[in-house]
């Protein structure tokens, strides 16, 4: 089944929201949005298509988000099996290097492989699109759905890792160190709040996600109470500088503590790479019958 899409803001819904810079397609110096990767491979053989990002994690605040949508399609056999090539197609409502802001939109669709390599390597952002509440789902088959009732065998302890890994990246950027120092941080927040509350708030929401994937062996999106309510006041900048950092180093003992232990839990060690290689033949094999 296809849900209708007019008005997620994809490149095929014209009536998407726009944003305050000017019109679906471009910013009010005439620069052209971002759109790379083969638009036509990527929407003809679409199985799956979520809302992902702050929206779905019920951390979107007012005024300052945007529309992150992903998917995942099956190329046809030639860019599998041939020389063509299909990673992936970006459409973005902005330009190239400006910064995605309110009613703005960010589609990313992945070939399924690529989308299958990032998951099974515990990829926090990929993951998510397993947990995505039906409501959320624009493009939803019955292969879709298929892919996501694999979750089990694609979500391994792995994924702790990557999430304490990109914990640690945002805690870092919201104070403008570290590998991505040259991703600048957002001067009005910090002007406002004396920190980056949007960075800080990823930061505790990836602990807080990996605690809940460590122990649960899934995710709950949007996020429970309290914990939506404790990262939307750092986003907010409810909290100063200090408690936010506070809530945050705490966490992020927490999912090491998790990561060392040996308490049995529900997530296998590693992917079940066998029923993912599987699952990834027989798709293909279905979508070029």
């Amino acid at each position: 089944m296809r849900i209708d899409e007019a008005a997620c803001g994809t490149p095929d819904a014209p009536r998407a929201t726009v944003s305050a810079a000017g019109a679906l397609g471009g910013d009010r110096a005439g620069r052209p949005n971002v759109s790379y990767g083969d638009r036509a491979v990527a929407l003809a053989g679409e199985v799956l298509r979520g809302v992902v990002g702050s929206t779905v994690h019920g951390l979107a605040i007012g005024g300052q988000d945007d529309l992150d949508l992903m998917g995942v399609t099956i190329p046809p056999a030639e860019y599998v099996c041939g020389l063509a090539e299909f990673d992936q197609h970006v459409w973005r409502t902005q330009p190239e290097g400006v910064r995605s802001g309110p009613g703005d939109v960010d589609l990313t669709v992945f070939g399924l492989r690529k989308w299958m390599r990032l998951a099974t390597a515990g990829n926090p952002t990929i993951i998510a699109l397993l947990f995505v509440p039906e409501a959320s789902l624009h493009v939803r088959t019955e292969e879709g759905e298929r892919l996501r009732a694999l979750a089990p065998s694609i979500v391994s302890r792995r994924a702790g890792d990557r999430f304490l890994g990109y914990l640690l990246s945002q805690r870092e950027r919201m104070d403008g160190r570290g590998r991505q120092a040259r991703v600048p941080n957002r001067p009005e927040l910090v002007e406002k709040y004396g920190y980056d509350t949007k960075y800080a708030g990823h930061a505790l929401r990836l602990g807080l996600q990996g605690v809940e994937l460590m122990t649960t062996g899934r995710l709950e999106l949007p996020m429970a109470e309290p914990d939506r309510t404790h990262v939307l006041e750092v986003r907010r900048g409810d909290v100063d500088r200090a408690e936010a950092v506070r809530r945050i180093d705490a966490v992020t003992q927490r999912l090491v503590d998790e990561l060392a232990s040996s308490r049995p839990n529900r997530l296998r060690d590693q992917p079940d790479l066998d029923a993912v290689n599987a699952y990834l033949v027989d798709a293909h094999r279905r979508a070029w019958s």
